[in-house]
Parts: C-alpha cells; sequence; structure tokens
C-alpha cells in the first residue's frame, strides 16, 4: 500500500526544508511509523521552495506553493505543482494534516483518481461557527474526505454535531504523535537538572489560561500541607501568564520556597527533565493530544493530569496516574497526594510499559496502517456498489 502524507502548512520562520523536518517530528514520525509498519510512504510538504529530500526511508517532496507561509498574507492560488507532486507518487490513500485546509482538500479531491482514498487528520482545529458563512462553505468543501482521523472520539462530536462530518463519513481513532524521548538514569538526570524534591514534581507546558498554571499552583499549595518536601518544577516556553505566576507563588511563602521556575529548555535536554521526576502535573482545558504528556510517560513519569479526552485516551482512562477535573484545585491536590503516596519506583515501570504497549510510535504506526487499509476497502467496495 502506497500512502502519501500531505502537508499543506509550514513555519514562516523556517528557511530550510532540512530545518523544517528537523523541527516537524510528528511529520517524521508518523510516516517512518507507517512505513515501519509496512506501507510504502511518502510526504508533500507545502514550501517556499522546490526541494526533494530522503531520510530514514522517506521520500520528502517539497512544493513551492503561492500561499503565503503566514496564512493568507499573499492571495491564495490552487497549489497545482503540490497536487502534481501527489498524482506522480500514485498513492493508495492521502492523509492530509488539518482541518483548517478544506479548500485544497476538495481540490485534491477532485484531482484524484476514484480508487484512491482521502483522510484528514486533526489537529487541535477549531470548529467554525455552524450558520456562518464559512461554515456553510466547509461542509461542503470536507465531504471531499472518506474519513477523520481523531485521539479521542469525543473531539469529533462537535464536527459531527455542526455538520462538518457527515453519517456517510467515517471518524476513527488514533494518537496524534508520539515520542522518541527514553528515561535515562535518575540519579544522573537529577544531576544534570538540578531537580529536587520528595516526590519531585515537573509541570512542561505553555503558562496559558488553556493550560492553568494558577489552579495547579493553588492545588499544589494545598498539597503541601500533606507533601513538605515536595518540590515542582515549571518548564515552559510561551510565557502569557509569567506574570500572573510569579505574583502567585511570591504571595506564598510555601510556594516560593517549593516552586522552581526554568522557562524554556532545549528539547534534547528535556528526557534529563522527565527523567529526573516523579510526578507530572498539567491543568489542561482541552488538549488535540499533549505532546508532553506522552513525552512524560515515555519516561515513566507518573501523570496526574486533567480528565480530558485525549489524557482519558493517553492514560487508558486513569490505568496510570490520577485524573482530576479540569479547574478544580482542591481535587487536584487530592488527586498529588494521592499519587505522591503510591509506590514510585513501581509506577514508574508501569508507566514506562505502559507507553511501550500503547503509546509508542510503533503503536501508532500499527494502528494507523489499519485504518488506512479499512478506508481504502470502503472507498473500493463503494465504487464497485455504484459500478
Amino acid at each position: 500500500m502506497k500512502i502519501v502524507q500531505v502537508n499543506y502548512a509550514y513555519a514562516a520562520q523556517l528557511s530550510d526544508h532540512a530545518a523544517l523536518l528537523d523541527t516537524y517530528e510528528t511529520l517524521t514520525g508518523w510516516s517512518e511509523a507507517v512505513a515501519r509498519a509496512g506501507a510504502e510512504v511518502s510526504v508533500v510538504q507545502a514550501f517556499h521552495y522546490d526541494a526533494r529530500l530522503r531520510r530514514n526511508g522517506i521520500e520528502y517532496v517539497f512544493c513551492a506553493t503561492e500561499r503565503a507561509a503566514d496564512g493568507s498574507s499573499r492571495r491564495w492560488r490552487r497549489p497545482r505543482a503540490l497536487e502534481a507532486a501527489v498524482m506522480a507518487a500514485k498513492p493508495d490513500v492521502i492523509h492530509v494534516n488539518s482541518l483548517e485546509f478544506a479548500p485544497e482538500i476538495w481540490l485534491l479531491r477532485r484531482a484524484l483518481p476514484t480508487d484512491v482514498a482521502l483522510v484528514v487528520q486533526d489537529h487541535a482545529n477549531q470548529v467554525p461557527r455552524s450558520f456562518s458563512l464559512k461554515g456553510a462553505v466547509r461542509r461542503r468543501l470536507l465531504a471531499a474526505a472518506d474519513a477523520f482521523l481523531f485521539t479521542a472520539e469525543e473531539q469529533s462530536v462537535p464536527w459531527r454535531a455542526n455538520g462538518y462530518i457527515s453519517d456517510h463519513q467515517r471518524v476513527y481513532t488514533v494518537l496524534e504523535s508520539s515520542t522518541r524521548l527514553r528515561p535515562m538514569d535518575r540519579e544522573t538526570a537529577r544531576s544534570i537538572t538540578r531537580t529536587e524534591g520528595r516526590p519531585s514534581v515537573l509541570w512542561v507546558g505553555r503558562l496559558n489560561t488553556g493550560k492553568d498554571p494558577i489552579t495547579v499552583l493553588q492545588g499544589f499549595e494545598r498539597a503541601l500541607e500533606f507533601l513538605p518536601a515536595a518540590v515542582l518544577t515549571m518548564v515552559y516556553g510561551d510565557d502569557e501568564l509569567l506574570p500572573a505566576v510569579r505574583r502567585r507563588v511570591s504571595e506564598s511563602p510555601a510556594l516560593s520556597r517549593s516552586v522552581r521556575l526554568v522557562g524554556l529548555v532545549p528539547h534534547d535536554q528535556m528526557a534529563a527533565f522527565y527523567s529526573a521526576a516523579d510526578l507530572f502535573v498539567l491543568g489542561s482545558a482541552h488538549e488535540a493530544l499533549g505532546y508532553s504528556l506522552i513525552e512524560a510517560c515515555a519516561c515513566g513519569v507518573v501523570p496526574v493530569v486533567t480528565n480530558i479526552p485525549s489524557f482519558r485516551v493517553i492514560t487508558d482512562t486513569g490505568a496510570i496516574g490520577v485524573l482530576w477535573p479540569h479547574g478544580d484545585a482542591s481535587a487536584f491536590a487530592t488527586a498529588l497526594v494521592d499519587a505522591a503516596k503510591r509506590d514510585l519506583s513501581d509506577e514508574r515501570r508501569r508507566v514506562v510499559q505502559h507507553f511501550d504497549r500503547q503509546l509508542s510510535w510503533p503503536v501508532v504506526g500499527t494502528n494507523a496502517l489499519a485504518i488506512y487499509r479499512d478506508v481504502r476497502a470502503v472507498r473500493r467496495s463503494g465504487l464497485a456498489v455504484e459500478q
């Protein structure tokens, strides 16, 4: 089976096509995982110049597009070169990243042979207002897809409810991504990162309202009554709420002693931070996946995270770690204390085993290939009925 992954988006600041592959681990990791599962895979990627590159058995074709890298600052034109590259690959299944590119999806469907299946993967896409003109147009255009991929079934509900996914289109669940990170020696990791705490608690995520660091700080303050030696290390890039976080920490003597604000850490150093920690925390209201949670699980950090759809999938509905309701500081404190009282050495082993069985790239690749085969079979059986 030949799979072509199509990516219409790219970051404007990337000036080199090889650098794009170094940055887009989900793009490369997914493609390599599906190839290892038994498919032939290539990638067609929009970019600001034409190029080709073969890496780890995957052919990457970069196509200059008329669309500006930041979205739509330049007049949109049909990406004919990209479509031609897709056609030249002679695919059985097309995998398009993001529901945001409805016009491109519709045009691509019109260019493809009728027996080629087309699936679209959600990447934290926003559901348009159902009664807007834009919404009506997108409903029409997304009808070109055979199927849609989401991390959790619940994430597809608003798309179905607003008519963007019809009853005739299938929805499949598969993890959006995984990671190549692996745990390292704990004591070495603690020495490298200067991590302290019994337990050592780790936050890795943006400081914004969506991830809700203030609720986590409030709950951690309450938990310190029962875990006085605990230390919360916060690693973050986006620091929108950093002033509020600093203010909340400074107002509390307990938090001032027990919270360490690290800031941005290069990704090649993150395995050490994860491996040094006992518990991983996030207060997210919603996530398409939760990349840092996946990485934490890969390194054996016990999750204490919000009870949202993607986190339920990742933790197997709390089979590892503890889930708590978003926005509830008291519930978070209880969950943190509960997790800390467990045999954390045993829990770390269980988390790594869970990652290997359910969250690793080989598992993602196998599941994705099974979906592709099913979508292709459904597409071809439908054509046979029509004939």
